[in-house]
């Protein structure tokens, strides 16, 4: 149910410079004002924001989004045996449909757990679409693409995505966008890499790809072009500031030294890299560096699940596990890396990821009123380590509501899970 102008009355406000009690006006797409004193009679829409805690919807910021239907697959294993063994194998059998069951399926699991912007690579990238136009969220969209060093397989990739391009990007009026997706460095040619990195500057398009996320991909490139992963693509000429590069988790400091000289964004993945032990992604010190650091879940099968709220506290937890310092990481950079951070790694902080007059209408709002969050003094340590994705009540995305009272608006959820759970069957029973 669309309104042109909506109220979020006698709430608190939290977008991580501050928090502040008051009321949000929001007409069309954008939030219209910030006060403690909104009449209702402004808005074709209240909303009582008492006993509930407003953020920016927050940034997926690395996901492969129809994965949801492989959720629980293949657990407990190492990455090559994960993607070798059992991945690639039930990924050779997708189609339109199946991608797109799970795209929806993976929508409802985003929109219930409080995030409104994910940036996705995979298959079927279309249907992804239509399904991410159904949702009412928003995204960037990346075809993935894999050579291997064929060059009749690189101009495949690239006519997928430039058809991508063509019918995708900045649709459902803006909220869709498409991105480069080359796979990695270890995945793709130099050729294909090069072509990436001359159309996506021709075009404006930013480029999401894998780095550094194992050992084992870092010796394969050293071993493949006598330099570590960033070392190369810096030698070729790929890296800019439009570059998402996800996971970063093996980093020399040269490296770093690399990614911030060329203002290289970053996605961490605590969780996915937990349970393929992959590895820690020294983050602590990236911030330190000033490097833009945003965080993502990775896909459903290696997480297994898409809640941002939860990541958060796990990328808190394992830097400080990690350095053995509980300073690590603190629970204000946390949220902005799941938020501001997230936004600016996307090229959108502009739009979304803080709440401020003027910006996009992406709002989540949370309930504060349950046993873990009380009682309730601190928003942010609360947020980080206390909140779960069902304590997210409502959310609205490009000043749409897209969830109310725990309820999607625009998705039939039960209809949404008996499509995925058929796709998945369906995908069992060829493999």
């Amino acid at each position: 149910m669309e309104s042109n102008s909506i109220l979020i009355e006698n709430t608190l406000i939290l977008d991580g410079e501050k928090m502040e009690k008051g009321s949000i006006l929001i007409e069309n797409d954008k939030i219209r004002e910030l006060s403690k004193d909104i009449n209702k009679k402004e808005a074709d829409k209240v909303i009582d924001g008492s006993k509930k805690i407003v953020i920016p919807g927050m940034v997926n910021t690395h996901t492969h989004l129809s994965m949801t239907l492989l959720r629980g697959l293949a657990d407990d294993l190492d990455l090559d045996t994960w993607l070798n063994d059992h991945i690639w194998p039930m990924e050779a059998s997708l189609n339109e449909d199946y991608c797109y069951a799970g795209a929806l399926l993976g929508c409802v699991e985003m929109i219930k757990s409080g995030t409104t912007t994910f940036n996705d690579m995979y298959f079927y990238m279309e249907d992804v679409a239509r399904a991410v136009e159904e949702s009412g969220l928003r995204c960037i969209l990346s075809h993935g693409m894999i050579d291997l060093g064929d060059a009749h397989k690189r101009k495949e990739e690239f006519k997928k995505t430039h058809h991508l391009i063509e019918k995708c990007h900045n649709s459902a009026s803006g909220r869709i966008q498409v991105a480069y997706g080359p796979h990695s460095p270890y995945t793709c040619s130099e050729e294909l890499l090069k072509q990436v990195r001359e159309e996506a500057t021709k075009k404006g398009i930013s480029i999401h790809i894998h780095v550094g996320e194992t050992r084992t991909e870092v010796q394969q490139v050293t071993d493949a072009q006598g330099k570590r992963p960033f070392e190369y693509l810096d030698e070729i000429g790929f890296l800019k500031e439009d570059v998402l590069a996800a996971h970063g988790v093996w980093l020399s400091s040269e490296e770093i030294n690399i990614i911030k000289k060329r203002k290289v964004n970053l996605s961490h993945n605590p969780a996915s890299n937990m349970k393929l032990a992959s590895g820690v992604s020294p983050v602590d010190q990236l911030i330190k560096n000033e490097v833009v650091v945003g965080l993502g879940t990775d896909g459903a099968a290696s997480n297994n699940n898409l809640d941002m709220l939860e990541e958060m506290k796990l990328a808190a937890l394992l830097q400080k596990v990690h350095t053995l310092d509980p300073t690590s990481l603190p629970a204000e950079k946390v949220f902005q890396m799941a938020t501001i951070q997230g936004a600016s790694a996307l090229g959108m902080e502009k739009e979304i990821g803080t709440i401020k007059e003027g910006k996009k209408a992406d709002l989540a709002i949370i309930n504060i009123k349950t046993s873990h969050l009380t009682p309730f003094r601190h928003p942010l340590s609360h947020l980080v380590y206390s909140a779960q994705g069902g304590d997210v009540d409502t959310v609205i995305c490009n000043g749409n509501i897209l969830m109310e009272n725990r309820n999607l608006q625009f998705i039939k959820e039960n209809q949404v899970l008996e499509l995925a759970e058929n796709a998945a069957e369906e995908m069992l029973s060829k493999n």
